[in-house]
């Protein structure tokens, strides 16, 4: 479990909140198409990534992809692999989540296909991903790069950056702008709540979702 205070107040959010807080300050960052494939619990970290690839695999002693990011994470950090080759490939499978598990590792972001599915789910393991495959990567895709710039949903995502994660889609968060990013989300939240509060009291959603709804996004 992290003690990073910008990951505990993510944890307090939700995907759509910090959605529109990256709209509301005109920032990239939101990443759609990718599901969570394991268990629907929402994730949040500090990023360590992976670029896979159909190119030479890094220099060094042989080892198999993914594995040298689970040894370097930290307790509460996620994943987050690029697997955009096109190939039929898993870019993350079962050993690599018991790993990562064993480690505190909150979860997995895969942009391209996993395997070994259940076995994750089996180990309450957060896995979110453009799809299943049971295709090994063995002959078909390498590890290019760790701990280095990675493309997800045209997303530009850096190690360090940070990332929440939940049935709604994913949201990452560079890591200079986390903190006008938490609280405008935060404000986000605060007045849905209030709105969602005022429509469970009886009050008319008309009313409740009109102007100030609307203009909830506007900058101050």
């Amino acid at each position: 479990m992290t003690t990073d205070p910008i990951v505990q107040r993510l944890l307090a959010l939700d995907t759509p909140a910090v959605s529109d807080a990256l709209d509301r300050l005109e920032l990239a960052g939101r990443a759609t198409g990718l599901q969570p494939l394991t268990v629907a619990r929402r994730i949040a970290g500090a990023v360590v990534t992976v670029r896979l690839g159909t190119g030479a695999a890094m220099g060094g002693p042989k080892r198999h992809l993914c594995t040298a990011a689970v040894e370097a994470a930290r307790p509460g950090d996620v994943i987050v692999v690029e697997q955009r080759s096109g190939l039929d490939a898993a870019g993350w499978g079962g050993i690599l989540s018991n790993g990562a598990s064993v480690r505190g590792v909150a979860g997995v972001v895969c942009d391209g296909p996993v395997r070994d599915v259940d076995e994750s789910r089996a180990l309450d393991f957060p896995v979110f991903a453009r799809c299943a495959t049971p295709a090994t990567a063995r002959g078909r895709i390498v590890e290019e790069a760790f701990n280095g710039p990675v493309t997800v949903a045209d997303v530009t995502v850096n190690p360090g950056d940070y990332v929440i994660a939940d049935s709604s889609g994913i949201c990452f968060i560079a890591k200079d702008q986390a903190g006008r990013v938490l609280e405008a989300a935060e404000l986000i939240a605060k007045r849905e709540a209030l709105m969602t509060a005022a429509v469970r009291d009886g009050q008319p959603i008309s009313q409740v979702m009109g102007a100030d709804y609307e203009d909830m996004l506007a900058k101050n």
